[in-house]
């Protein structure tokens, strides 16, 4: 058995080190301050709120007509004290952030109560819009057997389905949480989509893997991207110091009926896809399409040759003539 490390005589300079780096940037660092929102709650909230929303796929199967009322009245009770707890712990963090040190936080405890009963208020409201993304999802691929393959299996009806809880807490302004929430489903789908976004209904993200959706992107109904496809800004205008302006419509619009394909890049506040159009792969744009247009690149001329060494060589390395057509 190995000997035990030991960092020796050289700990007490190595503590005042390192607790010296803590004093000298307080951008890495939460001391002295008492409210933040845990990371690891919130995640254990969002999968409880999908059991709740999609019961019999996650968390506990066993349920059937008689169980499953019991089941919701054990489980509500539990989600509503995570959610008080997270948004009062939000609540307060911003008031402490914007130097409100005092210690009468009876306001946050108000307003998380309230916010958290309007939430759970919303649940069968939330499980309506869910219900269309995954018919939608179903409906738009056919390699998909039934729905429960969707719910279970698709990565991109994931995405939006935690988008679709955090985006209620979005609008409710719950700082941090929806973030959380948005960016957990993005390092398990490879799908970053704001909780600011607003999309529309029966909304379906194809593969799904490497959508980015900016925070003031406006989505209608029917919509359907594809893997790779980013809904991003075209610019980032900043003030007098040089500082990022907020809040400004950064992100385009996309109208109802919409199709967008593999890695399109759609850029900018002032562009808008217009309704029933249809965005091809690979495309980058950055001005308005009217309605019920195709956009797309040209296809690139390709040479089919025989294998010969001559034909693999100028594969690698092309010819004079290859290089002139």
């Amino acid at each position: 058995m190995t000997e035990e490390f030991s960092i020796g005589p050289k700990l007490p300079e190595l503590v005042d080190r390192i607790v010296a780096s803590y004093r000298s940037d307080e951008r890495t660092q939460r001391i002295d301050r008492h409210h933040l929102p845990s990371r690891a709650r919130i995640i254990e909230l969002t999968e409880l709120l999908l059991e709740l929303v999609y019961p019999g796929y996650f968390g506990r199967q066993d349920l059937n007509t008689h169980n499953v009322g019991f089941h919701v009245g054990e489980l509500l009770p539990r989600v509503g004290n995570l959610l008080f707890d997270q948004i009062y712990q939000c609540l307060c963090y911003q008031d402490e952030a914007e130097g409100k040190t005092g210690g009468d936080r009876t306001p946050c405890d108000r307003k998380a109560r309230r916010l958290t009963s309007e939430f759970l208020e919303k649940i069968p409201e939330i499980r309506d819009v869910l219900a269309g993304d995954v018919q939608a999802a179903y409906d738009g691929d056919p390699a998909a057997s039934n729905t429960d393959e969707v719910i279970l299996a698709y990565p991109g009806v994931l995405a939006v389905s935690v988008y679709r809880l955090a985006h209620e807490l979005y609008e409710m302004d719950v700082p941090l949480m929806p973030r959380i929430m948005t960016e957990w489903a993005h390092t398990h789908t490879g799908v970053d989509l704001h909780p600011g976004a607003t999309i529309g209904l029966n909304f379906f993200i194809d593969h799904a893997t490497g959508v980015v959706v900016g925070e003031t992107t406006h989505i209608g109904d029917n919509v359907k991207l594809y893997q790779g496809v980013t809904l991003g800004a075209l610019s980032f205008p900043k003030d007098e110091r040089g500082r990022l302006i907020r809040g400004n419509k950064r992100h385009p619009t996309v109208e109802d009926d919409v199709t967008v394909y593999a890695n399109a890049t759609i850029l900018g506040g002032q562009t808008t896809v217009g309704k029933a159009s249809v965005v091809g792969a690979s495309v980058y744009l950055a001005k308005a399409v009217p309605a019920g247009h195709v956009v797309a690149l040209r296809a690139p001329e390709l040479k089919v040759k025989p294998a010969t060494r001559e034909a693999l060589d100028a594969a690698v390395e092309p010819t004079q003539e290859d290089q002139e057509s």
